[in-house]
């Protein structure tokens, strides 16, 4: 194995709830190599046609095809960049750098064959399912600024947020970085993910401005029948996140795909019920934002909770993320569209910081990873909080500012009142 992997692999099995691999010598093992290829596969669907769908239905006619063709786009050019030096920067060993920023061993790739392992897997699934969750991350945004960002806008900022925010927090946490050494834990994403994409997204929506007409004008969902049917395989994809980040085909990821599914179905069932007290209706798009609540708060934490904290999680979500979304729209009069940041961001960051109260045994968990205290375990999470979201809102807003001097980022009003669909892509999403 090369030299890389000895800093690699501990480091990356250190923030998960497994046995640690052997490096030299490490063998194949098939049962593990079959359930990482599914959960890619899984992840991979979450976002096409998962979120494009979720999100299609809750823009208005004019605008839903623009929003599937950024998720695809998004998911193709990330793809491209990951080859070319993502991974490489993110996820691999740098003697000089480590701390900071990958190495350049595998940039395009190079030297990535059949026979390269990562523990028990191929490099190539290792590789594969990292790439499924830098896809979500960038295609998750979409949501803030859909129906006024520019197309080409919208590609130029994925594409420099993912290299210069998103490769090096991965690589901070999950690739042996400073906050790893520091002892950080995030099972599925709620750091790496969530944070750092829902502190970009609230960032993006307020540079961009409101939709024309918002907040005066409604602006309901055109079809909750696409947004059902995106949420439903979200929430199935969802277990390729969870489950899959044990890494293994054991009772961790077992654990992790069980409480994953409690925590969504508690979120959905409060958040229901709040809105239901609240407004006297239970509605579709509440129930399926519970949801998405639930498994955005439980990322983090999945393989190192039990049941009951999962139950617990769910409740939260279903509480917090809903008020949260009143205190961005209405507080700070943000038009984060499709509420990206108070159901991705807050969640993610609520169930990290609550990861070292809630893996205690006294709530079913499996104990505090890395030795610390409650306390000091609580400190280290919330530094890794703060530091995602401040280096996503900090760099978010350099590169949003470069994107505006070199192309714009906004459509004009014309352009906006005609839609997107037709202005931007030349067809619609309907014909009557």
């Amino acid at each position: 194995m090369r030299k890389w992997n000895r800093v690699l692999i501990p480091a990356f099995f250190a923030v998960c709830p497994m046995p640690l691999l052997a490096d030299e010598g490490s063998h194949l093992n098939p049962a593990d190599t079959a359930w990482i290829l599914t959960s890619t596969g899984l992840v991979l669907f979450m976002t096409v046609p998962g979120l494009a769908l979720f999100y299609g239905g809750l823009v208005r006619t004019k605008n839903v095809l623009s929003v599937l063709i950024q998720c695809f786009a998004v998911t193709s050019l990330v793809s491209v960049l990951w080859m070319v030096g993502g991974y490489s920067l993110a996820l691999t060993g740098n003697d000089e750098l480590q701390p900071w920023i990958g190495g350049m061993d595998r940039l395009f790739l190079r030297g990535l064959d059949a026979q390269a392992l990562i523990g028990s897997l191929p490099e190539s699934v290792f590789c594969m399912y990292h790439l499924s969750f830098a896809v979500f991350a960038p295609a998750l945004m979409i949501g803030g600024v859909v129906e006024r960002m520019r197309f080409s806008s919208l590609l130029m900022f994925s594409g420099l947020w993912l290299m210069f925010v998103y490769v090096p927090v991965c690589h901070w946490v999950w690739g042996g970085g400073w906050l790893a050494q520091w002892g950080v834990v995030d099972f599925a994403g709620g750091i790496v993910v969530h944070t750092t994409a829902g502190a970009a997204t609230l960032t993006a929506a307020w540079l961009l401005g409101p939709r024309r007409g918002y907040p005066g004008m409604l602006v309901p969902p055109h079809n909750l029948t696409l947004t059902a049917t995106g949420a439903g395989i979200l929430w199935v994809g969802w277990h390729g996140f969870s489950a899959g980040s044990a890494l293994m085909a054991n009772g961790a990821a077992g654990l992790a795909m069980l409480t994953t599914h409690i925590a969504a179905t508690a979120g959905a069932l409060v958040w229901m019920g709040v809105e239901w007290i609240r407004y006297g209706r239970p509605t579709l798009l509440g129930i399926a934002t519970g949801l998405i609540a639930g498994l955005g708060i439980v990322s983090p934490v999945a393989g190192f909770i039990g049941p009951f904290g999962a139950l617990l999680l769910g409740v939260v979500a279903g509480t917090v993320c809903f008020f949260a979304i009143g205190g961005i729209k209405r507080g700070l009069g943000i038009d984060d569209a499709l509420d990206v940041f108070p159901v991705h961001g807050v969640g993610g960051m609520v169930g990290a910081l609550l990861l070292p109260v809630l893996s205690l045994s006294a709530f079913g968990g499996t104990g505090l990873p890395g030795g610390h205290s409650v306390a000091e375990q609580t400190g280290i999470q919330a530094i890794a909080v703060l530091v995602s979201a401040g280096w996503s809102v900090a760099i978010s807003f350099g590169l949003l500012k470069l994107v505006d001097r070199i192309i714009g980022l906004r459509v004009s009003a014309d352009e906006e009142i005609e839609g997107l669909d037709l202005s931007s892509h030349n067809g619609k999403g309907y014909h009557f």
